[in-house]
């Protein structure tokens, strides 16, 4: 159903004006299996590295590969400012937990975290590596399945009701 919502939204004639004013190039909004899943692992990759201007990164990856672009900028704003904290703490937590090291208290205030930077900088962005890694192969998996199964399932219907929907 998505995939037919992204196909149908790339027909638009608005979009289609936009894209011949603003030069970008089509391939960065198609809608096909490999550049949606790209999009995904890349904005999920990011999503989760505590930074900032995460929608920047994404649009630095740009010349090096090629993926959905408005798709992988959705995918950043997972961690958005209100569960940004609570994905930082875990992080930190499984980070510690990862490398063996001593859990301190952990408050979720400005001032603790630029007073413990130095003691919480290397668990934390260990978390945020384990995190980014297995969310994005999860995510890559996911949409590949669940678009094949969705494609194979059209491919499924008899010809005269394909052509109703």
């Amino acid at each position: 159903m998505i995939r037919k919502k992204l196909q149908n939204i790339t027909k638009s004639e608005k979009l289609k004006a936009f894209i011949q004013k603003s030069k970008v190039s089509k391939e960065f909004l198609a809608p096909t299996r490999k550049m949606i899943s790209r999009g995904v692992v890349l904005g999920l990759f990011i999503a989760f590295i505590p930074m900032p201007m995460q929608m920047a990164a994404v649009l630095v990856f740009m010349p090096f590969f090629r993926f959905n672009v408005p798709i992988a900028i959705a995918m950043v704003w997972i961690t958005n400012p209100f569960t940004m904290p609570p994905i930082y703490v875990i992080e930190y937590y499984t980070g510690s937990f990862l490398l063996g090291s001593k859990i301190g208290e952990v408050y979720m205030s400005l001032e603790w975290f630029k007073d413990n930077l130095n003691n919480i900088f290397i668990p934390l962005y260990t978390g945020a590596l384990f995190y980014s890694i297995s969310s994005a192969s999860l995510a890559y998996w996911a949409v590949t399945y669940f678009w094949k199964r969705s494609v194979h399932k059209e491919k499924n219907i008899h010809p005269s009701k394909r052509q109703a929907s």
